[in-house]
C-alpha cells in the first residue's frame, strides 16, 4: 500500500482523500485534496502539487485533466499528488493564504507547529521528501508570463544538474536556472537530495488552455522519461535565461507594450511607452540588456514606479 493523508492505493490502484493540516476559525478540521496512483510494478516516486499560490490554477488544470489519463495498472512506481496546496487561499481567489498574509511559496520545508502556511509546507514537504522527483507546478499569478520552467536551487548546487535535465524533459522550451528565494519548494527539494523544478504555466485569470497543455504534456514527459510510464521522450532544446530584468514605469498612465512575450530583445530596444489618457507620450522604456521579453502586467495603467515587464536576460540554449 502507499498512502498520502486518507489516500491509500494498492498496487495498480488509485485513491483519493484528504491530508489533515488544520482547523478553519470555526474550529472544522480541514485537509488538503491528495491523490495516490499506485502502479502495479515496482519504481521510482514522483510528487506533484499545485495551487501554492491560491489564484494560480493552470496546475489544478494539469491535474484536473491528467490525472484521469494515468492507468495505474500500467504504471511503475508511484504518483503522490497534493491537488490545492494553498486552502485558505483558494478558497477566496487570493495570491496569498489570509489567514497569516504569507506566500505559502517562502515557508518551505515549513513547521508542522508554526502559522497557517508553515504547517501546510511542512505537510507537503513531508510528501515531497519521500519522491524522488518533485513538480510544482505555478503560473506567473494573473499577469502575462511565457510558458517556463524554473530551475531554482543556483547552479552550484550538487543537484542542479539533475534539476535541470528535470527541466528540460518538462519541455515548456523556456527555462529560467536562477537561484531562487528562500523557502520555495524548488530550493528546499534539493536541499534534501530531491531533484524539483517549479514549472510556470504562462499566467492568466483562471484557465489558460494552452498553458494547461503545456503541463499535461510535461507531466507525461516526466512520466515516460523516467520510466514510470512506457514511451519515448524526444527532449527538445530549451531556451535558457540565466537572469531576469525587471522594469518599472518612469511615470504614471496607461501602457502601449512595443514587445509580446517571446520576443528577443536587444539593448536599446523600446520595450514599452507611456501614455496620457489622451494619447500623448509620457516616457518611452527601453531595453538594458539582450534578452527575452519574459512577463508583462495585464492591465494598462501604472502607477510611477509600478511593475510593468521583466525580460530573461544571459539567453542560450541547452
Amino acid at each position: 500500500m502507499k498512502a498520502l493523508g486518507t489516500a491509500s492505493a494498492a498496487p495498480g490502484e488509485f485513491d483519493t482523500g484528504r491530508l489533515q493540516v488544520g482547523e478553519t476559525r470555526d474550529g472544522s478540521e480541514f485537509g488538503l485534496p491528495v491523490a495516490v496512483l499506485n502502479g502495479a510494478a515496482d519504481g521510482p516516486t514522483l510528487y506533484v502539487q499545485a495551487v501554492s499560490d491560491g489564484d494560480e490554477l493552470n496546475g489544478l488544470g494539469v491535474l484536473q485533466r491528467a490525472i484521469p489519463q494515468i492507468p495505474p495498472a500500467e504504471l511503475s512506481g508511484t504518483v503522490l499528488v497534493t491537488g490545492i496546496v494553498n486552502y485558505h487561499a483558494f478558497q477566496v481567489a487570493e495570491h496569498r493564504n489570509p489567514i497569516d498574509d504569507t506566500k505559502m511559496n517562502r515557508t518551505y520545508p515549513g513547521d508542522e507547529s508554526g502559522t497557517a502556511s508553515e504547517r501546510i509546507a511542512a505537510a507537503t514537504f513531508d510528501a515531497a521528501s519521500r519522491a524522488d522527483l518533485v513538480l510544482d507546478l505555478h503560473q506567473g499569478s494573473t499577469s502575462r508570463m511565457i510558458n517556463e520552467v524554473r530551475v531554482r536551487c543556483g547552479q552550484r548546487h550538487r543537484l542542479h544538474d539533475e534539476c535541470l535535465e528535470l527541466a528540460k524533459v518538462f519541455g515548456c522550451g523556456n527555462v529560467l536556472d536562477q537561484k531562487g528565494p528562500d523557502g520555495q519548494l524548488a530550493r528546499a527539494g534539493p536541499d534534501e537530495g530531491v531533484p524539483t523544478v517549479d514549472p510556470e504555466l504562462g499566467g492568466c485569470v483562471g484557465w489558460d488552455e494552452e498553458s494547461i497543455q503545456y503541463g499535461v504534456d510535461g507531466l507525461f514527459n516526466v512520466l515516460r522519461y523516467y520510466d514510470f510510464l512506457d514511451g519515448e521522450v524526444d527532449l527538445e532544446p530549451q531556451t535558457r535565461a540565466q537572469g531576469f530584468d525587471r522594469y518599472g514605469s518612469p511615470v504614471g498612465g496607461l501602457v502601449d507594450f512595443q514587445r509580446d512575450l517571446g520576443d528577443r530583445v536587444e539593448s536599446g530596444d523600446v520595450l514599452f511607452e507611456v501614455t496620457d489618457p489622451f494619447g500623448q507620450r509620457k516616457a518611452e522604456v527601453t531595453a538594458d540588456d539582450d534578452g527575452v521579453f519574459w512577463r508583462s502586467r495585464r492591465l494598462p495603467q501604472v502607477a510611477t514606479g509600478e511593475y510593468v515587464c521583466s525580460v530573461g536576460t544571459d539567453v542560450d540554449e541547452y
